[in-house]
């Protein structure tokens, strides 16, 4: 299968391995048919650290995904069933609240100017240095690891942020959709980003299938992912949405950069430099609408989401810093930052 049809012919993907009982109790009910409650392990979801449960994570996750991809022997019936609804909301509590635990309050100051906001805290960001060691260090089995962490997201790039659509209303959800068009390519299916991803991971000899790495990447990962779509999906989360949408816009051209210079380094072609190429360029006017049109433009026309705006900011550089750590920190042992694969019984 080529990368253009591993992402055009549509998602899906085969249920994992539970890692936990909350994973387990999921999967297991997923292959019942819809009505049924889910009874949640209580002892299971008192977490000491909701954001690096492998379990938790997971279960979050396979939640979600029933709203973007088919899951293979799952009644579609279950993306909206009431009892599996009820579940993710007890997973959601405890994964938001950690987040909120790690952002701090904006000051008074801030909320005033949230475009200049932005633009101040994505330039004081002193995160991991991860695209700097890709770029000058990484070995093709760590630049196989990070492709394999990033498809979580990146095999569905943008669908997260599109749940802000429908509601955003005037000027911001006008450049909402400006931003968008690009990640979809202007049209043209072969310039999609997921596309170009998918097209990137084949090249370096990696398999572009959906979920097709579900099983080994790590809860810290997941939870880049799974803060995506909890933000999307609720609508009260708005504005955490688009500021989220524009950090990630204003902090992605120089890390894309160094990471096609990377694959160049390893010698490979355009097939696996096109996506981050394309995002080089993309994200540097994608910067400039997201802090300024987006969320300074939802922050006026919304005033009471201008708090929610910054938090989905600082909570993406958290996360993501959060990640870039695990990714450094497991090199530096010389050992594998992804999961080992379960063993087969």
């Amino acid at each position: 299968m080529t990368a253009i049809a591993a992402v055009a012919c549509g998602r899906t993907i085969a249920l994992p391995s539970p890692r936990g009982p909350l994973s387990a109790a999921l999967v297991d009910g997923l292959r019942k048919a819809p009505g049924g409650a889910f009874a949640a392990p209580v002892d299971a979801l008192v977490s000491p650290d909701p954001i690096g449960d492998d379990d938790l994570q997971l279960a979050l996750y396979l939640c979600y995904e029933l709203h973007y991809a088919e899951l293979v022997g799952v009644d579609p019936a279950w993306e909206w069933d009431p009892g599996l609804l009820a579940f993710r909301a007890a997973l959601e509590r405890p994964f938001e609240y950690a987040v909120r635990a790690l952002v701090a309050p904006p000051q008074d100051s801030e909320l005033t100017a949230v475009g200049a906001t932005l633009q101040r805290i994505v330039a004081e960001d002193d995160g991991p240095p991860l695209a700097r060691y890709v770029e000058t260090q990484a070995t093709l089995a760590q630049v196989h690891e990070l492709l394999v962490h990033r498809s979580a997201y990146q095999l569905k790039e943008a669908d997260p942020h599109c749940w802000a659509i429908p509601r955003l209303a005037g000027a911001p959800k006008a450049a909402l959709v400006e931003v968008q068009m690009d990640e979809y390519g202007g049209g043209r299916a072969d310039r999609m980003h997921a596309v170009l991803f998918a097209k990137a991971m084949a090249a370096v000899g990696l398999d572009p299938t959906y979920g097709a790495y579900l099983d080994e990447i790590p809860a810290v990962t997941l939870a880049t992912v799974n803060f995506m779509s909890l933000c999307g999906l609720h609508r009260r989360l708005r504005g955490a949405i688009v500021g989220h949408l524009a950090a990630f816009e204003m902090t992605s051209s120089l890390p894309n950069r160094r990471y096609g210079n990377a694959l160049r380094r390893l010698r490979f072609d355009v097939d696996a430099t096109d996506f981050f190429d394309e995002h080089v360029e993309a994200d540097a006017v994608h910067e400039q609408i997201a802090a300024w049109d987006l969320a300074g433009g939802l922050a006026a026309v919304e005033p009471s989401l201008a708090s929610d705006v910054l938090f989905g900011a600082r909570a993406l550089l958290v996360l993501e810093a959060r990640w870039a750590g695990h990714l450094l920190a497991a090199w530096e042992r010389d050992e594998r930052s992804l999961r080992r694969l379960p063993v087969a019984a």
